[in-house]
């Protein structure tokens, strides 16, 4: 019952958070005012700017934030204690995540729907431009090689979400017609879309579908890094309501209401009990699995500063300033929807953060299946909740041999009567398909057994997926259906944000190709490869083809070939939660000049801007220096040249940027900017 409390507790929080600081902020700060005329409306061209229902613009914004950041960080950073993980989540996400999104929002919003970057052009000075533009480019660029490397991975992991994900795009493409073309009320149609989108959770996978899913799910990691990536080029083209966002929100139907069902079965298991996790166990109760805090984990790096790190998406991410101020504020048709938007998307995806604790901590324990091969004679390491070591090993006639030290060696065999269960082994199965799960601390244990082991990408979202179906499993759903879900709901967080990643990226190689043209051709039109690469189309090749290239290396030491190719792009994880939250920090610079300029207060924005400026250069000088998260050195140790090359850059770039902050601050309050951009009231 404590669980389901600390669930509730956390979404109460949220909702008074929302009705007072984010009302206050709205209201008393930012003064929003619903004559104003948004930037959709007066620049209005039907492909970026374009007036949107706030309810849409809040899928777009929600689906785009989220990604896989408040799934993946929460769901390792659990290894310092569920209690350390909830406190970052719930109290960055109102004090620091949500007003870093809806300041962003805002700004961008009364500087006619420009991005951040532009922004500090103005409230900065023309070289703060210059450097801001480069620092998103080098983060944006890893978010695209990163997130096409995980929606791959995950599709590799569960094949049954590849139909259900490839699916929307049509179903999209229809409702976004309708609405825009057609205007055909929103509500028939969501309902039809999110009934479409769960039957093909349901049936996605069954005769010919499964088959199709099995074998895409068989494709070399970078021939979908490379689909997703053609994907995103065509999303980011398109006329915004075409694609990317009715896309992102009838995802939002989809991820809101599997979150809503998370919570109803997280009700039911707190209330009675789980299902048995095999047929013949006793049913399982809800508790934490996982100890309440941990500051020094088996080879993980120190909670002070990576906790803050680690869980980036569902407390802070600077990667939302962006969303905010790249492609949501182009489509807000009243000021007011901007704390709907801005300042609710981020308390939405902090629940979102809870959930994956609680599932991670609580649900994981309830039951999960030991992953080895298929083969006979394979085997696979348990730790038991006692702490004894056993080896597991898969025998020909569909038993399992288990091992140990200070154990007798003996079988695990059907329940019930298994010598093991007490300690949370179970055996189901038959000859051709038998199985051992897991429950209790021994599930836990298995998935998080050292940061080196937890720290993959498998681990990580397998242990919100058998979490959070558990939960699903006590509504009445299949093991198999509840699995696919979850897996749909990972991969399509994550393909969200890369088409809106790419759209940004697009507008940020736009602005710094005209900015250096001009510099080359002195103040004039640029021409040449600058006109090339400030054009829409150029812009985005080049996006899709930098990410692209960067996420096709290899692991170090090994030869390059299609098979390979991908296997070392995920060694920027490390780099992408740094840099990404030292974004952050620079995204409250920037409004907090803003602010300053105007004579709004600045307190609330200092306080967060200064914490987010030093924890994630700590981290990063840390692991360029030190010891690098999940290595036994560091990466000047290791010679990680492309770490070490976009590390030290956006130190440097961090820097240059703080000390023109510093020099101008005090003398620019009160005083606009020559070429300010002030809220237009409707005649």
């Amino acid at each position: 019952m404590s669980i389901l409390l600390i669930a509730l507790g956390a979404g109460v929080g949220f909702i008074i958070a929302y009705h007072t600081y984010g009302r206050w902020l709205g209201a008393r700060v930012f003064n929003l005012a619903a004559n104003v005329v948004c930037p959709s409306q007066r620049l209005r061209d039907d492909r970026d700017y374009v007036p949107t229902s706030k309810a849409v613009v809040f899928g777009h914004h929600f689906t785009s934030i989220a990604g896989t950041g408040p799934i993946v960080g929460p769901a390792i950073a659990v290894m310092w204690g569920w209690l350390p993980a909830l406190l970052w989540v719930v109290f960055g996400s109102i004090f620091i995540g949500a007003v870093h999104d809806f300041g962003a929002l805002v700004v961008s919003l009364r500087n006619n729907g420009q991005t951040v970057g532009d922004v500090a052009g103005r409230v900065l000075n023309r070289r703060v431009r210059l450097l801001f533009l480069f620092i998103l480019f080098m983060a944006l660029t890893v978010v695209l090689a990163i997130f096409g490397l995980v929606i791959a991975a995950v599709f590799r992991m569960y094949p049954a979400a590849i139909f259900p994900c490839l699916v929307q795009i049509p179903i999209a493409i229809v409702i976004g017609v309708l609405l825009h073309r057609k205007r055909v009320g929103l509500l028939v149609p969501s309902i039809i879309a999110l009934g479409i989108m769960y039957l093909t959770v349901i049936y996605g996978n069954e005769g010919v579908l499964h088959t199709i899913n099995q074998s895409m799910a068989g494709w070399p990691l970078i021939i979908w890094v490379g689909v997703l990536l053609v994907y995103s080029y065509i999303a980011s083209v398109l006329p915004v309501w075409m694609l990317l966002q009715p896309r992102d929100y009838i995802n939002s139907l989809q991820l809101i209401s599997a979150l809503a069902l998370i919570l109803l079965g997280l009700v039911v298991a707190a209330a009675s009990q789980g299902p048995p996790p095999v047929p013949g166990a006793g049913a399982q109760s809800l508790e934490f699995v996982a100890p309440m805090w941990d500051f020094h984990p088996a080879e993980a790096p120190l909670i002070f500063p990576f906790l803050f790190i680690t869980i980036a998406c569902g407390a802070i991410s600077g990667f939302h300033c962006l969303v905010s101020s790249g492609t949501s504020s182009k489509q807000i048709k009243n000021e007011k929807d901007a704390q709907f938007v801005g300042y609710g998307s981020m308390l939405t995806e902090g629940f979102l953060a809870t959930l994956v604790i609680l599932a991670c901590c609580a649900g994981l324990g309830m039951g999960a299946e030991l992953d080895f091969p298929r083969e006979a004679g394979k085997s696979a390491t348990v730790k038991l909740a006692d702490g004894k070591i056993l080896s597991v090993s898969r025998q020909a006639n569909g038993y399992f041999g288990v091992t140990g030290k200070d154990q007798t060696p003996g079988v695990l065999g059907p329940e019930p009567g298994n010598q093991f269960a007490e300690q949370g082994l179970h055996y189901s199965g038959t000859v051709t398909n038998a199985a051992v799960v897991m429950t209790g601390r021994t599930a836990w244990h298995t998935r998080y057994q050292s940061w080196r082991s937890s720290n993959a990408l498998g681990a990580k979202v397998g242990a919100f997926v058998d979490g959070a179906a558990n939960f699903l499993r006590t509504l009445g759903l299949s093991g198999g259906v509840a699995i696919a879900l979850m897996g749909v709901l990972v991969a399509s967080f994550a393909a969200t944000t890369l088409d809106t990643a790419c759209r940004l990226q697009r507008y940020v190689i736009q602005e710094l190709a005209t900015t250096l043209g001009k510099f080359a051709h002195r103040e004039k039109p640029a021409g040449g490869i600058w006109a090339v690469l400030a054009s829409k189309h150029g812009a985005t090749i080049f996006a899709v083809a930098t990410a692209g290239a960067m996420a096709a290396m290899s692991k170090p030491g090994l030869e390059w070939s299609l098979k390979t190719a991908g296997t070392g792009g995920l060694i920027l994880w490390p780099l992408f939660g740094a840099t990404n939250q030292l974004l952050g920090g620079l995204a409250f610079l920037v409004i907090t000049f803003w602010m300053w300029r105007r004579k709004l207060p600045v307190w609330f924005m200092i306080i967060p801007m200064i914490f987010m400026l030093i924890l994630p250069a700590w981290a990063l000088l840390y692991q360029l220096f030190v010891q690098a998260v999940g290595q036994d050195v560091s990466w000047w140790a290791s010679k990680n040249w492309l770490l070490i090359f976009i590390g030290l850059a956006t130190l440097a770039l961090e820097i240059w940027m703080i000390v023109e902050a510093v020099r101008l601050f005090p003398k620019v309050k009160g005083v606009l900017e020559a070429d300010a951009v002030e809220p237009v009231g409707a005649s």
